[in-house]
């Protein structure tokens, strides 16, 4: 038999032209959820109604003619003018964003801030009526989607950081219509069953917790018969919905708010981690003392055995052998007498008193050069060279005036100077 068929690509491609072709320039009034921004600027955010959603795309060129769009948030009402587009490649269509004019604020954030003032002036965030956490609950109940992200995500930490804690899971609803009507049958369950529980059963806990997701998918936690539940529930609770920026009414109306499941994880199970790492460190400290002690023991045997203690006897026996030898006199002489020393000192003066005598020798042979040269510049032969000469007696008298020539006797032999020899003279009397 044959059968007329068409593979993906030609089904997604009529699709594509059927729908680009009829949907363009389209206008859609709808409320802003799930608004981000990429690294390339685009922005992508869903667009969504009560009971239906499509995503659109804002591309940096049109995010540019539309500066507004910094400042719209989840919850904002919008009025979106665009092309509608699919990708073949997911086969899936969106909006293609031109143009986005603000609408005012969203239906869903309008009703939620309603709730959230009349449930407030009537008592149910009231920090006075929230009860404790306990610190070390032995059992504890969550209610959350048996196959959710936000289960695994907490048991993997509650099986890594717990040390003895029962965990009852309650699979539920979390997301539509119905899952108002569930989460508040799971959470009357959970108190009954601890009510008609025996002592050792009874739940110390209860925690909601659900994955990130748009306002619409957390929508089922801003009821108001679950926020009345959980307000009059018996046993503290913990909501752990969406991601921290996430808000719902259940999580200011529950006794303590975390950020993910993933933070109730590690909230409920912090005490117990502080006393495994006790417990860890007291076992390491102990090991480490138990280890000093063997090592003592041991030392202490092994000194105590015979060949040990030969090998002392032996060591302090060449000890005091050494010592003798040390202070052997004979041998000491030099060092007990410090004789030594005064052989040191003798040479260190020998060698001073050669360095001043040396010293003296030099400036005494520079006095006797400079008197020397001062005698040949006086001595009187340099003055006979040039022409002169003197008169000297028999005795060495220098006859330096006629005065004194007139004192001396008649016909004495005087001695006439050149500066080449001497001759002999007489005093005749005029």
């Amino acid at each position: 038999m044959d059968i007329d068929f068409k593979n993906v690509t030609e089904v997604i491609g009529e699709i594509k032209n059927l729908l680009e072709n009829e949907f363009r320039n389209v206008s859609i009034v709808g409320e802003i959820t799930n608004l981000s921004l990429s690294s390339a600027g685009h922005w992508y955010f869903t667009l969504s109604d009560k009971d239906s959603a499509i995503n659109a795309a804002l591309f940096k060129m049109d995010a540019l003619r539309n500066p507004h769009i910094k400042n719209l948030k989840d919850g904002d009402k919008v009025i979106v003018g665009g092309d509608i587009s699919v990708y073949p490649k997911r086969g899936t269509f969106q909006v293609i964003a031109k143009k986005i004019i603000p609408f005012g604020k969203g239906d869903l954030k309008a009703e939620f801030e309603k709730l959230k003032r009349k449930l407030a002036s009537e008592g149910l965030f009231d920090l006075d009526a929230k009860k404790a956490i306990p610190p070390l609950p032995k059992r504890v109940a969550i209610i959350t989607a048996l196959r959710g992200a936000a289960l695994a995500d907490f048991i993997n930490i509650y099986k890594r950081r717990s040390i003895w804690m029962d965990l009852l899971i309650v699979p539920t609803l979390v997301q539509g219509d119905d899952a108002p009507r569930a989460l508040r049958a799971s959470l009357h369950n959970v108190i009954k069953f601890s009510m008609e529980a025996s002592l050792e059963k009874k739940i110390d806990l209860i925690i909601l917790a659900r994955g990130g997701g748009s306002l619409e998918d957390l929508w089922a936690f801003n009821d108001e018969g679950l926020a009345w539940d959980l307000f009059n529930c018996p046993i503290p609770t913990i909501s752990a919905i969406g991601h921290e920026i996430d808000f719902s009414i259940s999580d200011f109306v529950c006794d303590f708010r975390a950020e993910t499941p993933s933070a109730a994880a590690e909230v409920i199970t912090h005490q117990q981690t502080l006393i495994k790492d006790k417990i860890l460190s007291l076992k390491q400290r102990l090991v480490s003392i138990s280890e000093i002690k063997l090592s003592r023991i041991s030392n202490r045997l092994k000194y105590a055995h015979p060949h040990s203690i030969l090998n002392i006897i032996l060591g302090l026996l060449s000890n005091y052998q050494k010592r003798l030898t040390r202070n052997n006199l004979k041998n000491r002489l030099n060092e007990l007498t410090h004789i030594h020393e005064f052989y040191l000192e003798l040479d260190e003066n020998i060698e001073r008193m050669k360095t001043l005598l040396k010293e003296k020798m030099t400036k005494l042979n520079h006095q006797i050069d400079k008197s020397h040269r001062l005698l040949e510049v006086l001595n009187p032969k340099n003055v006979l060279e040039r022409g002169y000469g003197y008169v000297e007696t028999n005795r060495g008298n220098v006859v330096s005036s006629a005065e004194i020539y007139d004192k001396l006797e008649d016909q004495t032999t005087l001695n006439l100077h050149f500066y080449d020899g001497t001759r002999k003279i007489q005093k005749i009397e005029e």
